[in-house]
């Protein structure tokens, strides 16, 4: 199988949309790879612009202290989700998959980072720092009105 942001994309949507986020996919891929939507009970209706970063592991890869994305981010804003799927043996659905906020990406000389795992023995590891912002835990978070200030 060829693996490509493109099917990372989709495996983050679907998960969005089986824990009831609503998505929405642009015409034309100019910035954000898809809306999100959920209307919360007391509060309304939540919208989140998301932006996939796919990490596949290639051969030879040396461990790291920090592994995620650092890179050029086509359009940045508040209330953003960076959502990075890190594929491992499996390359049809990803190990586990980061769900970050706006306030934890870095500006840097690449364009921008932000790192929630490390790479060691040859596979993805999640950082405990960044622990809450993976899988069920991250998106659960992503329902909160503070989203975009979480640290």
């Amino acid at each position: 199988m060829i693996v490509n942001d493109y099917s990372a994309e989709l495996v983050v949507a679907g998960t969005f949309a089986a824990h009831g986020w609503n998505v929405y996919f642009p015409h034309r891929d100019k910035g954000f790879d898809f809306i999100i939507t959920k209307d919360i009970e007391g509060r309304g209706e939540l919208i989140r612009p998301v932006q996939v970063k796919g990490k596949y592991p290639t051969e030879g890869k040396t461990d790291k202290k920090a592994y995620g994305y650092v890179g050029k981010i086509t359009k940045l804003h508040p209330e953003m989700v960076l959502a990075m799927p890190f594929y491992n043996g499996d390359l049809m659905l990803p190990d586990f998959i980061a769900y970050l906020p706006h306030s934890m990406i870095r500006k840097c000389s690449r364009g921008y980072s932000c790192q929630p795992a490390l790479f060691r023995n040859g596979q993805p590891v999640k950082r405990p720092k960044y622990e809450k912002f993976f899988d069920d835990g991250g998106l659960a978070i992503l329902e909160n009105a503070n989203w975009k200030d979480t640290i």
